[in-house]
């Protein structure tokens, strides 16, 4: 990496700290024509651990039949003890709860959708069946003392129904937050958010009694607004940003739905404006080339494609 760059030139109105939420081991594999052995997706948790990437959502407690490239949750999770970051885990139902409470794990993640076709095609439910399934598990966890997290789909467009409603989006989302999930995922699952929408999603949300400390946001890059709507998201104050270690990921319901923000884009530019993250960005893009070449094709950051290229130079 060229010593010195980016240059750190802070704007103002943002965060002095932003926390990254690590999806490649879990939404970056899940995608995947092949089953990635258990462990190197346990190397690969350790090295992004290593990276200093506080919070790596680790495995997803699924029944196989639905992700069968996640289907080893209860041989990986044993192989992460000892890893020194936060480790959820997704997990869709009470059984899903059971097997990751077996296993130690200590904070979960459910996922729900802002749009009935989503629901449809993800959970085979409506949005309120879907909504009711999570709410004894939701209970459970907490009373377990477990950190729980909600995703929320489809929060910006849908394949099937087009626009989102703003207030479609607000009801589910308010409905999560009572039903008292500590933290929520705002997903632009086929990655047609704007800025614009993006500002207004949050403001609608804040005004609904959803404050911005419980918000998170997910931009997919399909049409190349990831940073720019995470950038105007930062700029409202939210303060955790999902992101996927060399761009991994898509979502096997929405086949639309191209790869998450890479996680070394958004540290570069988190860099730039002077915001801190804990992550080290050399170690970072040396994991996702070393993944890259496990998964037999190369990254699709920019970031890591530029960074390779220059220590290829260099060296």
């Amino acid at each position: 990496m060229t010593t010195g760059l980016p240059m750190k030139v802070p704007a103002p109105g943002l965060p002095a700290r932003v926390r990254i939420h690590e999806v490649g081991p879990r939404d970056g594999l899940q995608n995947e024509q092949t089953v990635v052995p258990t462990a190197v997706k346990a190397e690969f948790v350790r090295r992004l651990a290593g990276a200093g990437l506080s919070t790596v959502e680790a495995t997803s407690f699924v029944h196989p039949k639905w992700v069968p490239q996640l289907a080893d949750a209860e041989e990986l999770f044993p192989l992460l003890r000892g890893v020194p970051a936060r480790l959820p885990v997704l997990v869709p139902n009470e059984r899903g709860l059971d097997r990751a409470l077996s296993l130690g794990a200590r904070e979960i993640a459910v996922f729900a959708s802002a749009t009935e076709s989503f629901a449809k095609a993800n959970l085979n439910r409506t949005v309120d069946e879907a909504l009711a399934m999570f709410a004894p598990t939701v209970t459970r966890a907490i009373e377990q003392g477990l950190k729980v997290r909600g995703y929320l789909s489809m929060c910006f467009g849908d394949p099937w129904e087009g626009p989102v409603p703003v207030e479609q989006v607000v009801r589910v989302t308010k409905a999560l937050a009572d039903m008292g999930c500590d933290e929520l995922s705002l997903g632009d699952t086929i990655g047609v958010a704007t800025p614009g929408h993006v500002k207004e999603l949050l403001t609608a949300l804040n005004e609904g009694g959803v404050p911005t400390s419980r918000l998170a946001v997910h931009f997919h890059d399909t049409y190349g607004q990831a940073l720019s709507n995470t950038l105007a998201a930062l700029q409202h104050g939210v303060t955790t940003v999902d992101a996927s270690a060399g761009g991994l990921g898509g979502c096997p319901y929405a086949k639309s739905a191209t790869g998450n923000l890479a996680t070394e884009d958004l540290v570069w530019m988190l860099d730039g404006l002077g915001i801190e993250t804990g992550v080290d960005l050399a170690a970072l893009t040396a994991t996702s080339v070393w993944m890259a070449d496990q998964l037999g094709r190369p990254s699709p950051s920019r970031t890591v494609r530029a960074l390779a290229a220059n220590s290829h130079k260099e060296s």
